[in-house]
């Protein structure tokens, strides 16, 4: 793979996958030595996949919940995980990196082994108010199994936000008022 054995297993799910706006920062760290593409899996439990303000994918924590989330798998090197980390906003509270179990598909889309990695969750102090948000309880429809380019429609980049509020700001705006910032709901006069 190139990269050390002491690697990280990153369990990517959103916009870090290959075609989506993040997924550069994984080209140039595979460039580096510091990443290598390990394969494709899904999550071994069901959880919430939702999509918060400016249709940004969040994996909830809530098992039993949701679906299997499919995604990719890449082993990381620390400097790699460091530059994760800060594009995920974990010193921020936006992400959490926590433990998760993936299990890996074969090349004829068989399920394989079970593997331990990470993943990039939202952070427990928004996680359950994200899931209601979403519809959470009322039916499975309410989650996505995976991140695609439907779901990800409307998608804004992080510089094409509004700067006067911070990403958390935007979170507690959009779990509390039941609009999108980004695609506010027209105010009727």
């Amino acid at each position: 793979m190139g990269v050390p054995a002491a690697a990280t297993l990153i369990f990517t799910y959103g916009t870090l996958k290959q075609g989506f706006s993040n997924h550069n920062l994984l080209q140039d760290l595979i460039s580096s030595g510091d990443a290598a593409f390990a394969g494709s899996g899904r999550t071994a439990l069901r959880l919430p996949l939702v999509c918060g303000p400016f249709r940004v994918p969040f994996l909830l924590d809530l098992p039993g919940r949701g679906h299997r989330v499919s995604g990719e798998l890449y082993a990381v090197s620390a400097a790699a995980l460091a530059r994760m980390d800060d594009l995920e906003g974990i010193s921020r509270g936006h992400y959490e990196r926590r433990p998760i179990q993936i299990q890996i598909h074969t090349d004829d889309d068989a399920d394989t082994a079970i593997v331990d990695a990470e993943a990039y969750y939202a952070h427990r102090s928004y996680a359950e108010a994200m899931w209601r948000r979403n519809g959470g309880g009322g039916g499975e429809e309410e989650a996505y199994n995976c991140y695609t380019e439907k779901a990800a429609r409307g998608y804004v980049k992080r510089k094409d936000r509004p700067q006067h509020l911070t990403f958390l700001d935007q979170i507690r705006l959009f779990v509390s008022s039941g609009s999108d910032p980004a695609h506010p709901e027209p105010v009727l006069l």
